[in-house]
C-alpha cells in the first residue's frame, strides 16, 4: 500500500471535472509504478561472481626450487591449482584470470628460450599447463618482454585464452596519430552464463582490460626500441572503460601489472594501480607486479584502503603475492534490480598454499602439472645440473644488505674483467673499469628461504642462475667520479637514519628499499656514514640535497677524482634508468654486450677455474665498502635464521635472537 499526502496547492485548489481527471491520472500512474515496483522486486535476481587471480608466476610451475635442485612447498602453480579448484567448486560462479610475469623467472623458462628454443607451432610448457585450467583471460606483464617480442607471440600463440593490454602500442606511422596501432588486443567483452540464487541462467557480459609498466621501454630496450610505445596506463583507462561500457560491458576488470604505492603517483607511474582506483567504471582490480600481497596489514596506512573488506577508494582489488604462493579471490555480489546489474557487495581476499605461522603446506600438488612438463622440467634438470667450475668456500647473501658479499663480488668481477677485456683496442680502453652489481636474494618479502646459499664445491648452471636471476645484458657506462659518488649515494638509501643519541637497539635496513636496486662498486672503496640522512628516497626522489652518506670514496687508495671519467659495467636495467638513480639513463651507454649477465658470470667462472684446476675459484668479499660503527647504537636487522653458521667470517655481525620462524635478529655494531 502506499499512501499519498497532498501538497499545500493541491489542498487549496477547488475541484473540477478537470481536476477530477488529472486525479484519475495521478492515481492510474501511481497503481502503475507500484506495479512496476512490486514486479521489479519479484523479478530482480541476484548473482554472485567469483573471480579468481594468479599472478607473476615467473615459471615457477611445478612446485620445485631449481637453484637448490631439490622439491619445495612454498610456491608453484601446481599447488595454486589445488586451492583453484577448491575456490571454484564452493560457488556457482566464478572467472579466472592471470596477470602476467608467467614466461621468465627461473631455470625451466630459460631453457625453453634459450637453451632449446621454442619453435613456430609449439605449446610453451606454461601453456601445456594453463590450457587444462580454463583461463578466461590473462594480461601481459614486464618480464614477458625479456626474452624479445618475436618470442613472446610465439608463447602466446600457444594460449587457449585470450590476452590483454591496452597501453602498448606499435611504433609505426600511426605511433603519434589520434588511432595508433595497438600491440595486442586492448581488452575483451567476455560472455558468461551465470546462475543466480534462484536458479535462473543470465548472460553477464564481463569486461576485461590489461595494462603493463611504461617502464618496459627503459627495462627492455634492447628488444622493445623503435618497435613499441607505450603510454600511460591512467590516461588509457580513461579512454577505454568508458568504451567498454558504451559496448555493453556490464562489469569491468582490471587487470594492471602494477603495484600500489602510497602518496601522489605521477603520469607514467609504474605502480599506478592507486588512481587506477579513481577511474570510474573499474568495479575490479587484480594486481601484481611488486610480489606483495593485497588485502593485508602491509596496506593498512594506505590511503583509501579497507583491508577488511580488500577494497581501494571502494574498489574490490587483490595481489595474490609471487610464484603462485597464493590465489586472489573477488567475491562480488551484483543486483538487476534496477535493471542493469550493479555491484551490491564484495569481499577480496587471499588463499596460502602455505601456512607461515605452522610452517606447513596447506595445498598438495596437483599431478596434473607434473604430466604436463615432466619432459622440459626433466631437460631443465639436465641443463642446470652442468658442471661450470669449482668453488673452494660457500657463496651466500644472508648479509648482502650490510656488508660486502660473496654472491655480489662474484658477479662484480666478471662484469669487470669482461668490460677490461671488450675495452682494449677502444677509445674507452684509457678508462678505469668499475663494476656495479647487486644482491638479488635477501628474503623479505619474498621469504626466508629465499636467499643464495652454495656449499663449497662444484658450481653448476643452477648455482650460477641463482647468483644471477634475471637474463640482463651486460652494459658499459661512462661516468665521472661525480656521478659514480651520487650512484652510491642512491644505494645508500637502503638504510634508516641512525640517531647516535637514540636507542640503543635501531632498525638498519628500509624496508622500502629493494635490494636489486642496492648497488655496490666495485673497483672504488668506500665507508657509508648512516648517522646522515639519505639524499635520494627508494624511488630516486632528491629528499636532502646537501646530504653525503658516502664518505672517504677513494680510488687507488687515493681521494676519488670527481672530474676523472670511469665505465661502470652494469646490466641493461641500471644503464636504462631502472630504479631512477641519478644521471644514470641509456644516454651514458658506451658499452653494449651481445652476453646476458648470467652468460659473463658463466664464462668467467669457467676461465677462473681453468687457471687454478686444483684449488678453483676463490668468492671471498674484498671488503671494499662498509658500513661506519656508530658508538652506543647496535643497528638490527633481520635475515634467515640460516646464515648463523657464517657469522664467524663477519665479527662485525651478531645473533640477537632466533625467532624460531626461519628468521632470526641480527645486529651489526663495531
Amino acid at each position: 500500500m502506499v499512501k499519498t499526502t497532498k501538497t499545500a496547492a493541491q489542498r487549496a485548489k477547488p475541484w473540477t471535472a478537470q481536476s477530477s481527471k488529472s486525479a484519475r491520472l495521478v492515481r492510474s500512474i501511481g497503481w502503475v509504478a507500484v506495479w512496476v515496483s512490486v514486479w521489479g522486486a519479484a523479478g530482480a535476481a541476484e548473482v554472485r561472481l567469483r573471480i579468481l587471480e594468479t599472478t607473476d608466476i615467473h615459471m615457477n610451475l611445478l612446485s620445485y626450487d631449481y637453484y637448490q635442485d631439490k622439491p619445495t612447498d612454498q610456491y608453484g602453480l601446481a599447488r595454486t591449482i589445488t586451492l583453484i579448484k577448491a575456490a571454484r567448486a564452493e560457488v556457482t560462479n566464478s572467472v579466472l584470470f592471470d596477470n602476467g610475469d608467467l614466461l621468465q623467472g627461473n631455470p625451466l623458462g630459460d631453457y625453453v628460450a634459450k637453451v632449446k628454443p621454442l619453435k613456430d607451432g609449439e605449446l610453451h610448457p606454461a601453456y601445456r599447463v594453463m590450457n587444462q585450467l580454463g583461463y578466461d583471460a590473462a594480461n601481459i606483464g614486464n618480464h614477458e618482454f625479456n626474452y624479445g617480442l618475436d618470442y613472446l607471440r610465439r608463447s602466446l600463440a600457444g594460449a587457449a585464452f585470450p590476452y590483454v593490454n591496452a597501453n602498448i602500442y606499435l611504433a609505426d606511422k600511426e605511433k603519434d596519430s589520434a588511432n595508433p596501432t595497438h600491440a595486442f588486443t586492448p581488452y575483451m567483452l567476455l560472455d558468461r552464463k551465470v546462475v543466480d540464487a534462484t536458479g535462473k541462467t543470465h548472460t553477464l557480459k564481463i569486461g576485461v582490460i590489461g595494462f603493463a609498466p611504461p617502464q618496459i621501454l627503459m627495462w627492455d630496450k634492447s628488444n622493445l626500441e623503435g618497435k613499441v610505445v607505450v603510454h600511460d596506463v591512467i590516461e588509457t583507462a580513461k579512454k577505454y572503460v568508458p568504451l567498454m561500457r558504451a559496448q555493453g560491458a556490464q562489469i569491468v576488470v582490471a587487470i594492471p601489472h602494477a603495484g600500489f604505492e602510497k602518496g601522489p603517483v605521477a603520469q607514467f607511474a609504474e605502480n599506478a594501480v592507486a588512481p587506477l582506483a579513481e577511474v570510474a567504471g573499474v568495479d575490479a582490480i587484480l594486481f601484481g607486479h611488486s610480489h606483495a600481497e593485497f588485502p593485508s596489514k602491509a596496506f593498512a596506512e594506505h590511503p583509501k584502503v579497507d583491508i577488511v573488506k580488500g577494497t581501494i577508494n571502494g574498489v574490490a582489488a587483490v595481489m595474490p603475492g609471487r610464484w603462485g604462493d597464493h590465489l586472489g579471490v573477488i567475491d562480488l555480489t551484483l543486483d538487476n534490480a534496477s535493471g542493469a546489474w550493479k555491484i551490491v557487495g564484495s569481499q577480496a581476499s587471499l588463499r596460502p598454499i602455505f601456512d607461515r605461522v605452522t610452517q606447513k603446506s596447506v595445498a598438495a600438488p596437483d599431478p596434473m602439472v607434473d604430466a604436463a612438463v615432466s619432459e622440459a622440467h626433466a631437460k631443465t634438470l639436465e641443463y642446470v645440473r652442468g658442471k661450470v667450475a669449482f668453488t673452494s668456500a660457500p657463496i651466500y647473501s644472508y648479509f648482502a644488505l650490510v656488508s660486502d658479499d660473496p654472491s655480489v663480488q662474484i658477479v662484480a668481477n666478471a662484469q669487470m674483467a669482461y668490460t677490461q677485456r671488450a675495452m682494449q683496442g677502444t677509445d674507452y680502453e684509457k678508462y678505469p673499469v668499475l663494476s656495479a652489481a647487486a644482491p638479488f636474494k635477501t628474503g623479505g618479502r619474498q621469504g626466508w628461504s629465499y636467499y643464495t646459499d652454495i656449499a663449497a664445491g662444484p658450481l653448476a648452471i643452477n648455482n650460477v642462475a641463482d647468483l644471477y636471476i634475471y637474463p640482463n645484458t651486460l652494459k658499459g657506462m661512462l661516468l665521472t667520479g661525480a656521478e659514480v659518488k651520487e650512484w652510491i649515494e642512491m644505494s645508500a638509501g637502503q638504510y634508516n637514519q641512525i640517531n647516535p643519541q637514540g636507542p640503543a637497539l635501531q632498525p638498519l635496513l628500509n624496508d622500502a628499499f629493494r635490494s636489486y636496486n642496492f648497488d655496490t662498486i666495485d673497483g672504488v672503496s668506500y665507508e657509508i656514514d648512516v648517522t646522515q640522512p639519505a639524499k635520494y628516497s627508494p624511488t630516486g626522489a632528491l629528499i636532502a640535497p646537501t646530504a653525503s652518506r658516502v664518505k672517504n670514496l677513494q680510488f687507488r687508495g687515493k681521494p676519488i677524482d670527481l672530474s676523472a671519467k670511469f665505465i661502470v659495467a652494469t646490466n641493461n636495467y641500471r644503464a636504462f634508468g631502472g630504479g631512477n638513480f641519478p644521471g644514470i639513463n641509456g644516454s651514458k651507454v658506451v658499452f653494449d654486450a651481445p652476453e646476458e649477465n648470467r652468460q659473463v658470470l658463466i664464462e668467467h667462472l669457467r676461465m677462473t677455474d681453468a687457471l687454478s684446476p686444483s684449488k678453483g675459484i676463490n668468492p671471498a668479499a674484498d671488503g671494499n665498502w662498509r658500513i661506519l660503527p656508530v658508538p652506543g647504537v647496535r643497528m638490527t636487522f633481520a635475515s634467515a635464521s640460516a646464515g648463523q653458521r657464517y657469522l664467524a667470517g663477519h665479527p662485525q655481525i651478531h645473533l640477537i635472537k632466533d625467532n624460531g620462524d626461519g628468521s632470526a635478529l641480527y645486529e651489526v655494531s663495531p
